[in-house]
């Protein structure tokens, strides 16, 4: 018996044989997916088409979610939420250390934003003073004209 034929036997439920044939690809991985394509295509094109429309939408031509890879995605997705950074290490001194400098990075951060901020406002407001002047100028020149005309 094999190892996924042992889960589900554990499991208390006997699974059909399509279940069992994708418990069985999954345990030899994405190389055996795709030949399972590849002899459905030849056998007959509807076959291996179903096949490939499976695969993309189980996820598993493209991602990972083979049974033999899922275990490992299980034992590292705790770790790859992002999160971790705020975990405690078990050590006080590094955590108050940690907090202390993660507040400072956030303050920086913060008073940086600030400043492109202060910079866009600047580089706007030396724009709408430009435009401003041009327009007046423009509308000076307007008027010297209509007086030398007249």
């Amino acid at each position: 018996m094999t190892a996924a034929t042992q889960e589900y036997a554990t499991q208390g439920r006997n699974p059909g044989w399509l279940r069992r044939s994708e418990a069985w690809l999954d345990q030899r991985g994405k190389f055996a997916w795709i030949v399972a394509m590849v002899l459905g295509f030849i056998l007959f094109w509807p076959i291996g088409l179903s096949i490939l429309g499976y695969m993309i939408w189980s996820n598993r031509m493209f991602g990972t979610a083979c049974r033999k890879n899922r275990q490992f995605t299980r034992q590292t997705a705790r770790y790859s939420h992002g999160f971790s950074a705020m975990r405690s290490s078990g050590n006080a001194a590094f955590d108050a250390y940690k907090e202390d400098t993660l507040r400072r990075l956030e303050d920086e951060q913060k008073n940086f934003e600030e400043f492109l901020q202060r910079l866009r406002d600047a580089r706007d407001k030396a724009e709408f003073d430009q435009f401003m002047n041009d327009r007046a100028d423009k509308a000076r020149n307007v008027r010297e004209d209509a007086a030398q005309d007249a």
